[in-house]
């Protein structure tokens, strides 16, 4: 059983990681199931596609407390929050606090955050890099995402497929996932049972944590990409499904939807390598500036 809806439109030969990575995360939507996204980039950027061509019915929420909105399209609403353009026609105005007690209350399907580190148990850090508090970088922190982490059934993560992302442990633990693996951290750490993390979207890669030991494992993969270009430039080994499905490319018509309705601007889509198929069939990345980058 394929791991996402089947892809809508003609399969495109041109795309930018960070586009493929939506395309991968809106196929995920579920009609008539509750979201609550991450303000900014890719997932609002995922929701709002796939309401737009896989789930129409489904209702999400902003980070900071916006119930089901129509954000006036394409004028660059996935930037700001508490503003009138993305919160345009909302069903309700309430706030982080409100929203997190619907959460308690169960009324959260699933959460979708990024995130700067995670590790193999769907731990978050957005919080701090370096050595926790004796040197490293303060970052922006995870606002919204503790409880969205904490609190929705499930959480989807997207993250880019770096070294750097994937970590053997957090340097800081801003959002929870599974904490130290046991099978019932959460709820000894006062989390509600049976929530947590549920996959993991990268541009090259889609995860699940395996039953049993909480751990991150390999599900499926880009067409341009080998199971073992995937693990190298992870900073762990991830477990491996018996089956690692290959996933379909991004279409035309998610590209237009992407580049004409929602990040007209490409602040968000537009920011990394690009991935272009060659006459042979073989695949190259491309810098923004300069030429390609050989698989």
């Amino acid at each position: 059983m394929s791991v996402l809806k089947p892809a809508v439109g003609t399969a495109a030969t041109r795309f930018a990681e960070r586009e493929y990575q939506i395309c991968i995360t809106a196929r995920m939507v579920e009609d008539s199931r509750t979201y609550w996204a991450a303000i900014g980039g890719g997932p609002l950027y995922a929701i709002l596609l796939a309401k737009r061509l896989y789930a129409p019915q489904a209702i999400y929420v902003t980070e900071d407390g916006v119930i089901a909105p129509e954000p006036v399209l394409p004028l660059d609403p996935m930037i700001t929050g508490v503003a009138s353009r993305p919160n345009y026609r909302a069903l309700m105005w309430s706030n982080m606090n409100g929203v997190t007690e619907h959460a308690q209350l169960g009324y959260m399907d699933y959460g979708i955050l990024n995130s700067l580190q995670v590790d193999p148990y769907g731990n978050i850090n957005s919080t701090w890099l370096g050595t926790y508090p004796a040197e490293g970088r303060r970052m922006n922190g995870p606002g919204g995402a503790d409880a969205i982490a904490s609190l929705c059934w499930r959480t989807i993560l997207m993250v880019d497929h770096q070294r750097r992302k994937f970590v053997s442990r957090v340097d800081f633990i801003s959002s929870p996932g599974f904490l130290d693996g046991t099978p019932d951290a959460r709820e000894r750490a006062g989390l509600p049972h049976d929530t947590g993390p549920w996959r993991v979207v990268t541009p090259w890669a889609v995860f699940d944590y395996e039953e049993g030991s909480h751990h991150l494992r390999l599900i499926a993969r880009a067409p341009f990409v080998t199971v073992q270009q995937i693990v190298e430039e992870m900073g762990f080994q991830p477990r491996l499904s018996p089956e690692i499905e290959v996933l379909e490319l991004p279409t035309e018509e998610e590209l237009l939807v992407l580049r004409a309705e929602l990040d007209v601007r490409g602040q968000t889509t537009g920011v990394g390598r690009w991935v272009e198929q060659q006459e042979d069939g073989t695949w190259r990345f491309w810098q923004e500036k300069g030429g390609p980058l050989p698989f």
